[in-house]
């Protein structure tokens, strides 16, 4: 045979074993990885952090909840372990505790986003709201926000927490203003404060206000406590 033939012939060869062994290799790998156990064959593991990261604002999982960490302030005792006293607040609930751990102990991480989003209407079993940059809608369910909603007109814009990108609240602002849409006349000259009377607004929210407010004017409410601020 000539050497050129011979050469080309042992090439030929040559790059086929190559193919057939890499073929080989990866049919092996791929059936020992189906035998790895669930935590190596499974998505990656949620992000942790220990309490020497612990940051004002973070938010971590805590016994099936998310928190946000309020404040936090680590403490070296002369005897024993040193710990982490921290104030936490429920995101759902809005409660906040005292907690205390141990210097070094793990926890979840979960990450929020805020985003500006507009109110668009509530059909009884949803509230459905419009992200304000991206115009895509989405709905929260009413039992869920039905404290704000007493509060939030149609076309408002508010505030929407998003945690691990889905959306799990809103935020109201410190005031709104709505418009009372019933309540006793007004008396005029009447500019006592000390004195109130039940007022019925747009929202069908219903908050205590001076006698001087009168049916039709606007007014700015703390939403967080239902209480009458002053005349918008």
């Amino acid at each position: 045979m000539p050497a050129p033939l011979q050469a080309a012939k042992r090439t030929a060869s040559g790059v086929f074993w190559r193919d057939w062994h890499s073929r080989e290799r990866m049919s092996v790998l791929r059936k020992a990885s189906a035998w790895l156990p669930a935590p190596y064959n499974a998505r990656p593991m949620a992000e942790t952090v220990t309490t020497n990261q612990f940051r004002n604002g973070m938010h971590v999982e805590l016994d099936g909840a998310v928190w946000r960490i309020v404040e936090f302030q680590h403490v070296k005792p002369g005897k024993g372990g040193a710990f982490v006293r921290t104030k936490m607040k429920a995101l759902g609930s809005g409660a906040v505790v005292d907690r205390t751990f141990r210097a070094g102990e793990k926890f979840a991480r979960v990450h929020t986003e805020v985003k500006s989003v507009q109110f668009l209407y509530d059909d009884g079993s949803e509230a459905h709201f419009m992200d304000e940059q991206t115009f895509e809608q989405f709905g929260l369910p009413h039992a869920e926000v039905a404290g704000e909603l007493a509060y939030l007109a149609p076309s408002s814009s508010v505030q929407m927490l998003a945690v691990d990108g889905k959306p799990a609240g809103i935020q109201m602002p410190s005031s709104v203003e709505l418009t009372v849409t019933q309540t006793e006349p007004a008396v005029r000259g009447d500019t006592v404060t000390n004195v109130s009377k039940p007022a019925t607004l747009e929202t069908g929210a219903v908050v205590q206000v001076p006698l001087f407010v009168d049916r039709g004017e606007r007014i700015k409410v703390d939403p967080r406590e239902g209480r009458y601020i002053s005349r918008a």
